[in-house]
C-alpha cells in the first residue's frame, strides 16, 4: 500500500469516526429536547389537562384523580342515583347552578354533560375540607333516616346531593365546583380543558 493510499484510508476512517460521534451527540442532544416537550409533574400540578380512562368505571362507582393539586371525583351514577336528584331539587339552595363561575354544561339538574357521569372537584366550598361519599341511603348512611345519598363534609356538616348541589341552610355557600372537562370518546375524559379551551 502506498503512502497516498494510507492517507486516503486515514481520512476515510476519520470521516466515519467523526460522523459516528456526531450522530451519537445528536441523539444525546435530541432525547432531552423531546422529553422537555412532554408535560412535567410541575406542569400537571400547575394545571395541565389530565386524561382519564373511565372504561372500567362501573355503575355506582367513584374514581378520584388529581388536577391542579385538587381531588376530582368522577362518578358513574346509577338510574336510582339520577332519580334521587328530582327529589332533592326543592331541598338544595342552587338547583340549576346559577351562582358562581360554573361551566354552562353543568347548569342543569344532573350538573353534567352526560347524565350518568358526574365530574366534580371534591372540595367543600365552605372552608376547603374534603367531603366523604355517602352513597348508601337512609339510616344506613349514618347521615339521616331520609338520606337519599350524596356527600357529607365532616368538618362543619355541609351536605351535598348526588349532583354536588349543596342543601339549604348549610355552612357551604355554593355547590361543588364542576371543572372544565370534555369527552374524547365514550370512555375518555379530559379534565382541565373543554371545547372552548377554558381551564
Amino acid at each position: 500500500m502506498s503512502c497516498h493510499e494510507e492517507v486516503d484510508c486515514g481520512r476515510r476512517n476519520l470521516l466515519v469516526a467523526t460522523a459516528a460521534v456526531g450522530g451519537v451527540a445528536g441523539v444525546v442532544t435530541a432525547v432531552p429536547f423531546v422529553a422537555s416537550m412532554l408535560p412535567s409533574e410541575r406542569a400537571k400540578s400547575a394545571g395541565a389537562p389530565v386524561e382519564v380512562d373511565i372504561s372500567k368505571l362501573a355503575s355506582g362507582q367513584m374514581l378520584t384523580v388529581e388536577w391542579r393539586g385538587k381531588p376530582v371525583w368522577i362518578i358513574n351514577r346509577t338510574p336510582e342515583m339520577l332519580a334521587s336528584l328530582k327529589k332533592t331539587d326543592g331541598k338544595v339552595s342552587d338547583p340549576k347552578s346559577e351562582k358562581g363561575m360554573q361551566p354552562a354544561y353543568c347548569k342543569n339538574e344532573t350538573r353534567s354533560i352526560k347524565p350518568e357521569i358526574l365530574v366534580a372537584v371534591g372540595i367543600c366550598t365552605h372552608l376547603g375540607c374534603s367531603p366523604s361519599e355517602k352513597f348508601k341511603t337512609g339510616a344506613e348512611s349514618g347521615v339521616a333516616a331520609d338520606w337519599p345519598g350524596g356527600f357529607f363534609c365532616p368538618c362543619h356538616g355541609s351536605t351535598f346531593d348526588l349532583a354536588g348541589r349543596v342543601y339549604k341552610s348549610m355552612p357551604a355557600p355554593d355547590n361543588l365546583e364542576i371543572p372544565p372537562h370534555m369527552y374524547l370518546g365514550d370512555a375518555k375524559i379530559v379534565i382541565g380543558e373543554d371545547k372552548d379551551k377554558k381551564a
